[in-house]
């Protein structure tokens, strides 16, 4: 009988509960749907050639195997025990360019920060004109990174160069022309390119950050006497402490891999001074054809990396807990 013990009560639709959880499941599953093209194609432009590269780093693959690189001899380890035999001359002139790298990184990351963080604060306040100073400041960011390099490296040449007429023609610092694409100076020509390019960057995340700090703060703060390197003490770098936290690790990985600007202002040789490791990596692969050290390089700055990067979230994640 219709509503007795054995059927469903009336107005029951049996079907409700499995429709509720399948719409359940639906929308669980959804988004990683909707993320799996772009997670196919992410692995298959940045995983697939590092497997390459790592497989690459065990033979002995040169220009006599390029047409055929599986067929290349299997030397196992031995290209990353030469890699980093720093008693040979391979293994010297990296460790070397290894160095160049960590004392140009510390410097334009420190000054790319430093010149985006005082951009920054002194763009809060409301002055005529602030509109279009900020639109000039991103100009270096918004450039195409050949054209801008292309452009310094005119800039840099010694007779006809814009910095030499400056520097000893009208400002009459220096007493002659000094070179400054080759030699010791390239070192603070390629520095100077990295930071007018970088620092924009910082000025425009840091910008945006301070947007989220209330002005009662540092109305607060004026009233009670304290001034502006007390507030931005006080107030503006604890407030930017995790944007900073994420912005420094950003640079830091952009600058250390940088291979187009050194590559474009000097060209397929870097000097010595400015033998960044991305150059010297390109030249042990595709000026001398050992593409054999050259991945093994590759790789070993894959792990140095890794662990930089991953020792630097585990700092600051404690000590953002720790601040907590």
């Amino acid at each position: 009988m219709a509503g007795g013990r054995g059927g469903a009560p009336k107005g029951a639709r049996p079907g409700r509960p499995r429709r509720r959880v399948s719409g359940r499941l639906r929308r669980g599953v959804l988004p990683y749907l909707l993320l799996l093209p772009a997670l196919c194609f992410e692995l298959l432009v940045h995983l697939a050639p590092m497997i390459v590269g790592a497989v690459m780093s065990l033979r002995e693959l040169t220009l006599f195997f390029i047409r055929d690189w599986s067929g290349a001899p299997w030397v196992g380890l031995r290209n990353y025990q030469v890699a980093v035999d720093f008693d040979a001359p391979l293994g010297r002139a990296l460790l070397q360019s290894f160095l160049v790298t960590v004392a140009f990184t510390v410097l334009a990351v420190g000054l790319s920060w430093l010149l985006g963080t005082v951009a920054a604060i002194f763009m809060q306040d409301r002055f005529r004109g602030r509109g279009t100073l900020r639109a000039i400041f991103l100009v270096p960011y918004a450039l195409p990174v050949y054209a801008a390099v292309m452009t310094w490296a005119f800039m840099f040449q010694r007779d006809t160069g814009m910095v030499n007429d400056l520097l000893v023609d009208q400002l009459h610092l220096l007493d002659e022309r000094p070179f400054w694409l080759i030699g010791g100076n390239s070192f603070w020509a390629l520095l100077t390119v990295v930071v007018w390019r970088s620092w924009p960057f910082a000025f425009l995340i840091l910008m945006a950050g301070l947007q989220a700090v209330p002005r009662e703060l540092y109305e607060a703060a004026a009233i009670d006497g304290a001034g502006v390197w007390r507030q931005v003490r006080r107030i503006t770098l604890p407030s930017l402490r995790p944007i900073n936290q994420v912005l420094v690790l950003v640079l830091f990985l952009w600058t250390f891999n940088d291979f187009t600007t050194p590559f474009v202002l000097f060209g397929k040789s870097a000097p010595a001074s400015a033998d960044l490791i991305s150059i010297h990596i390109y030249q042990s692969s595709f000026v001398t054809w050992d593409f054999g050290a050259g991945s093994a390089m590759s790789v070993l700055l894959l792990l140095f990396l890794l662990v930089v990067t991953a020792g630097y979230l585990v700092v600051t994640s404690r000590r953002r807990t720790a601040d907590a």
